[in-house]
């Protein structure tokens, strides 16, 4: 079935709002923060649940890590850092069709969790910082637990404000919602 002029209309502005709504998050990573607190796995959900073209939602949050990598650094972790983020854009692709609020809650924590589980790996694997051993192995998840929490308290927040910010743009201006959805079936 092919959209009329409108419905493209209408689906282009919704990812433009996303997407400006992406960039002022994603400055949000630029100023002062405790360390993981920060918007990228909430951008990253966000913008797999919101944004209908595939090959968009998932550049969306390469983009902003990049942006914003190239003005504080590069890592030896951020391959795996980049590849974290795009598993957290197929997480979110999930809520694309039924963004509720424990399934947003759920898909927060999840994408917090296999960052945590990634990015840990990685430093036991890649920065000489723990035996190479199941005990160092061990070690460096335990070490990374403060982080964790963090890392989900990040997303909660950032994730609560977009997904919020953005089922109340919706409220206001009900074309920005996807085709066929009315105001009964709008549950954030």
């Amino acid at each position: 079935m092919e959209m009329s002029h409108s419905e493209k209309h209408d689906l282009m502005v919704r990812t433009i709002l996303a997407f400006a709504v992406i960039v002022l998050a994603a400055a949000l990573r630029l100023a002062p923060h405790p360390w993981n607190f920060t918007p990228v796995g909430a951008i990253a959900l966000f913008s797999g649940a919101m944004v209908r073209d595939r090959r968009l939602a998932f550049l969306f949050p390469l983009l902003v890590m990049f942006a914003t990598d190239a003005l504080i650094g590069f890592n030896k972790l951020s391959p795996l850092v980049y590849a974290s983020f795009l598993i957290s854009v197929g997480i979110g692709r999930f809520l694309s069709y039924k963004p509720e609020v424990l399934r947003i809650a759920g898909a927060t924590f999840l994408g917090a969790l296999q960052f945590f589980l990634i990015t840990n790996f990685g430093v036991w694997a890649f920065l000489n910082s723990y035996a190479r051993t199941g005990a160092g192995l061990a070690e460096c998840y335990v070490a990374g637990i403060p982080f964790f929490w963090n890392t989900l308290a990040g997303d909660a927040v950032y994730a609560t404000l977009l997904f919020g910010g953005f089922a109340f743009a919706e409220r206001l201006a009900p074309r920005l919602r996807p085709s066929g959805v009315s105001d009964s079936q709008v549950r954030y």
